[in-house]
């Protein structure tokens, strides 16, 4: 097996389980080693530190996936699919759909895996992974039942990896499914869903929001198939408002409504969220509850001057519509944008409108998305909840 040498001192964040290597801390290769290889690492004095998938074409130039230095790639890829499923029915023992794999979380560095019923959809980040996904969608079949697997790649991180851009069909095809978080049941349409399909990440904290709005009056913003609205109604709302962007999602949040059989006060509204927020100002209405669940403002650390401003202009609208002592539960899925930063940037919005604000809870993604103290990339999501009042 080929070798990679690390410069002076770069092993360090390796040895504290990190899983990256990038290309310019690395100092010499010894042997043949082709994109997608699984390569040995070793520090300067020659002692090994991990095994991992090489790329040249990429800025991670090695994504480790072993801390043993021989072993068999087949049953190690085996064993940590079977590790990551059995983590998820150990969390959530009632679900069939979930995050199964979450990429260097779970030690597959490049993969994500979102289980829908005995559809798997798949996000491949990493050569060595790409090149063994005969291995791996075989490995679902035969140990998973899986019915349906393809992908549901990002273009920016695929040409990150120098990789083609086309998705693929490994079997079965891209069907509907009808999942249920714990709570909620949703059709998912793969076809024109973002991402693989449906956010699981904020399933936890949906189904906590969902405590608090008995009799309430709530407002479900950039509410894509409407898992926090959704909630709000299972929980009893008064009245559950939807807004989103997209005529399509909006669409598929009527749908999911209906498939619940929901029988409280709703409005499905196709809007910009800022000119939705800034026309409920104007035409003075208020809520008990606000939910802020907007994508990335922050796609890299270049643009977090701009992200900030944006979550700070989107959560002083918000506010400015809660009644005295309403709840606003706000979100942020920038990793860029750190936990502090994204709380000091509430707390200007909270200055702006005048009001005071009471963090009573904050939370990450949910339990199927978990992240390595090593390794800050893991971890992206924050929520957070507030008692907003009157000053």
């Amino acid at each position: 097996m080929a070798k990679i040498f690390l410069r002076k001192n770069e092993e360090k964040r390796i040895k504290q389980g990190h899983l990256w290597i990038f290309s310019n801390e690395i100092g010499k290769i010894e042997g043949t080693i082709s994109n997608g290889d699984v390569i040995n690492v070793y520090d300067t004095g020659n002692n090994f530190l991990g095994a991992g998938f090489y790329n040249a074409n990429s800025l991670i130039a090695v994504r480790i996936i072993s801390l043993a230095e021989d072993f068999n790639l087949e049953l190690l890829i085996k064993k940590k699919l079977e590790q990551a499923y059995n983590f998820r029915k150990t969390v959530y023992p009632q679900r069939d759909s979930f995050r199964m794999v979450f990429s260097e979380s779970d030690f597959l560095p490049g993969l994500i895996i979102d289980k829908y019923n005995s559809t798997f959809v798949m996000q491949i980040y990493s050569a060595g992974i790409e090149k063994n996904i005969g291995l791996i969608t075989k490995i679902l079949a035969e140990e998973f039942s899986a019915k349906n697997i393809f992908t549901k790649n990002e273009e920016y991180f695929r040409k990150l990896e120098g990789l083609a851009l086309d998705d693929t069909v490994y079997l079965g095809g891209m069907s509907e499914e009808i999942i249920s978080d714990g709570q909620v049941k949703y059709n998912v349409n793969f076809s024109t869903g973002h991402k693989t399909g449906f956010y699981f990440d904020q399933c936890d904290n949906r189904s906590f929001v969902k405590q608090f709005c008995k009799n309430k009056t709530v407002l479900d913003c950039f509410c894509y198939s409407g898992g926090f609205g959704l909630n709000a109604a299972s929980g009893g709302a008064e009245e559950v408002v939807f807004v989103d962007s997209s005529q399509e999602e909006i669409k598929n949040v009527r749908q999911n409504f209906t498939l619940n059989e929901f029988n409280c006060k709703s409005q499905f509204i196709q809007s910009d969220v800022f000119d939705y927020l800034e026309n409920c100002i104007t035409e003075k209405k208020k809520f008990d509850v606000l939910i802020l669940d907007p994508p990335a403002f922050a796609k890299n650390k270049k643009s977090i001057p701009k992200a900030v401003k944006g979550y700070e202009k989107l959560n002083r609208l918000g506010m400015e519509l809660l009644k005295d002592g309403g709840l606003l539960f706000t979100s942020s899925c920038s990793h860029h944008l750190k936990e502090e930063v994204f709380l000091e940037t509430v707390n200007k919005a909270a200055q702006k409108s005048q009001k005071n604000i009471q963090l009573f809870y904050f939370n990450n993604a949910s339990m199927d998305h978990p992240s390595l103290p090593a390794m800050e990339e893991t971890s992206y999501l924050k929520f957070a909840a507030f008692k907003v009042s009157l000053k």
